[in-house]
């Protein structure tokens, strides 16, 4: 496949007690440590833990194998919050793959050492803390 560039706006950010909340649509989601402030009814968040993709994002949170490596990252007075970008089943795994690759989050394996496809650029809008909002990878 040629080069290609994405625009994904990611949306969010939800608390682990609020999963229902997160869309049951097809895209890309991110998996952060945060801490929740509940009188401001705000979050801090304080680490990109894991990148996935999926075309139900909200019911493959509710039964992702690698929540207990997720918690592993969540520090005392911490919890886990996620966001969300749509993306269509045809560009998600490549858009996984150059945001994982251009991230490295410390629980994805898969795509931190290699990019296996075509010049990819993608762009982020919305909810952007700690992701890098404009980024080009190649193919390694």
């Amino acid at each position: 496949m040629a080069e290609q560039t994405y625009a994904l706006e990611f949306d969010g950010y939800w608390r682990e007690p609020a999963m229902g909340g997160i869309p049951d649509k097809s895209g890309i989601y991110c998996v952060f440590s945060c801490v929740h402030n509940q009188a401001e009814k705000t979050v801090s968040l304080k680490k990109l833990i894991y990148i996935g993709e999926s075309g139900d994002v909200r019911s493959r949170l509710a039964n992702h194998e690698k929540l207990d490596d997720w918690k592993k990252h969540v520090k005392q007075g911490e919890v886990l919050c996620f966001s969300f970008a749509l993306a269509p089943s045809a560009s998600r795994v490549r858009c996984e793959a150059a945001m994982i690759f251009k991230h490295e989050p410390p629980v994805n394996t898969e795509y931190a050492e290699a990019f296996p496809h075509d010049k990819t650029t993608i762009s982020i809008t919305g909810k952007t803390t700690l992701l890098k909002t404009n980024f080009t990878v190649q193919r390694t």
